[in-house]
């Protein structure tokens, strides 16, 4: 498993911020594992003002987040999961999330939180989804990750 070099993210006190998350619906065990730790790391970070958008896949994450950022949200959290197949879908899928969130948070200077798994099979996913046995929980680092960037982004323009 990855993870070694992982840095260690601290809460960012953000309380002001408005923040969208916005989580695919496939794979529901590993996708709500994520928000749940997306909303723990927002609650540890003083963060009220949020709201959860659910999409289908990881496919639509890019769309419903760049309507967020254009919604005057300070962060958007993306979260999903790919799970490789015996087809090339999963490289189509995480291909297109990645470059398409990474385009949403470039073009619209909002801080974005990639929370997106894109994992060889379920005990893989199960493993980084935050869940009582899970050894990593990703949901909250990409929201820590946001957060954090959101920091520095203000501190830019002060």
């Amino acid at each position: 498993m990855s993870g070694s070099g992982a840095p260690t993210i601290e809460v960012t006190r953000v309380e002001d911020a408005r923040v969208a998350i916005v989580a695919a619906q496939w794979h529901p065990k590993v996708t709500d594992g994520l928000l749940a730790g997306a909303l723990r790391a927002l609650e540890d970070s003083g963060v009220t003002d949020h709201t959860v958008i659910r999409v289908p896949g990881s496919f639509e994450l890019p769309v419903a987040s760049l309507h967020a950022a254009k919604s005057g949200y300070d962060a958007v959290v993306a979260l999903g999961v790919v799970i490789r197949g015996d087809t090339p879908h999963f490289e189509y899928v995480c291909q297109a999330a990645t470059d398409g969130l990474m385009q949403v948070g470039v073009t619209t200077g909002v801080p974005i939180g990639f929370g997106v798994l894109t994992c060889d099979n379920d005990p893989q996913a199960l493993d980084r989804a935050g869940l009582p046995d899970s050894r990593e929980d990703k949901g909250y680092e990409a929201t820590q990750a946001a957060l954090s960037t959101l920091a520095a982004v203000r501190q830019l323009k002060v």
